[in-house]
């Protein structure tokens, strides 16, 4: 099978291609910057711009599936209005050119809604683009995943620098939402089945998840544990996430621009509608205090943590 791979040099598309080549699929990545994936072992490298449409015709030339892992964290640096439109104008060239090319299956990586849509920009926005891009082939998937554990994730690895670097740990008013992490090796073993499974005859979403349930609140304090940190929590009667964010921001050494949507999430419950994907793919979840144990231990193979 001939796969391509947007968004490879990313967090999850880095830890999805090996496991494709694995699994003895052909290959490709679409990049603006080939010096990015010179060493990834894809079996080949297309130089385009999703913004554009240039290259992205050649580069879905004979591909069966097609993966669009392009995210963009930067509502909160060129505003929500300009952000929506530039994710759903790169969604919509590249439904657009799948469709040309007779791509049967585009498999996309979005995130968990709320209970009654989506509120935050960032999760507005792809919403918007899995809209388009279920749109855009016959057997189109769109997973969602609320914050995924692994070493390379940005939004754990946001948390872990602000448990690590912050004596005391201050927990706003959505301290009591409530989430389901997931591992990111069960990420990735629900993108490879999604994009080669049989039982997917038509566009659908389909929500990933771990099988615990954590407050926003209770997960910062395991991860503080798993750290073998004392770190005193302290509850807030209030959010001001625009307060807070750039505050938070700066202690865990992130840009704002990428770390304000993201909080912007905590706001409420980020929970799957079922477990559909689990039972249709055969994924069996890692529980969350394993999860966090092996990405810790994935991190500080590679670089030291500070709190350990």
């Amino acid at each position: 099978m001939i796969i391509l791979v947007t968004g490879a040099s990313g967090a999850i598309g880095a830890a999805l291609v090996p496991a494709l080549l694995r699994d003895g699929h052909l290959v490709r990545g679409l990049t603006r910057d080939p010096a990015r994936l010179s060493t990834s072992g894809l079996e080949s490298i297309v130089t385009g711009d999703l913004t554009t449409g240039a290259g992205v015709d050649a580069a879905l030339d004979g591909v069966d599936v097609a993966y669009y892992l392009v995210h963009s964290m930067e509502a909160a640096a060129e505003g929500a209005a300009a952000f929506a439109d530039r994710e759903r104008a790169q969604a919509e060239h590249f439904a657009a050119a799948c469709s040309r090319a007779g791509v049967r299956r585009i498999v996309y990586l979005g995130g968990l809604l709320p209970q009654g849509g989506p509120r935050s920009i960032h999760l507005r926005s792809r919403f918007a683009v899995e809209e388009v891009l279920l749109a855009g082939a016959p057997q189109a998937v769109a997973l969602r995943a609320s914050i995924v554990i692994s070493a390379a994730s940005r939004s754990f690895r946001f948390l872990v620098r602000l448990v690590e670097r912050t004596p005391v740990l201050p927990l706003p008013g959505w301290r009591a939402n409530r989430t389901q992490p997931i591992d990111g090796r069960d990420v990735i073993a629900h993108l490879c089945a999604a994009g080669t499974s049989t039982a997917i005859d038509g566009p659908r979403s389909l929500d990933i998840a771990g099988p615990d349930v954590v407050s926003y609140g209770e997960m910062i304090e395991r991860i503080r544990d798993a750290l073998l940190l004392r770190r005193p929590g302290i509850a807030l009667p209030f959010s001001l996430t625009s307060v807070a964010g750039p505050v938070a921001a700066a202690i865990a050494g992130e840009d704002y621009a990428l770390v304000g949507p993201l909080m912007e999430s905590l706001e409420s419950d980020l929970l799957p509608r079922d477990d559909q994907a689990g039972r249709l793919f055969g994924v069996v979840p890692h529980r969350f205090d394993p999860a966090v144990a092996w990405a810790l231990r994935e991190w500080e193979s590679a670089e030291e943590l500070a709190a350990r």
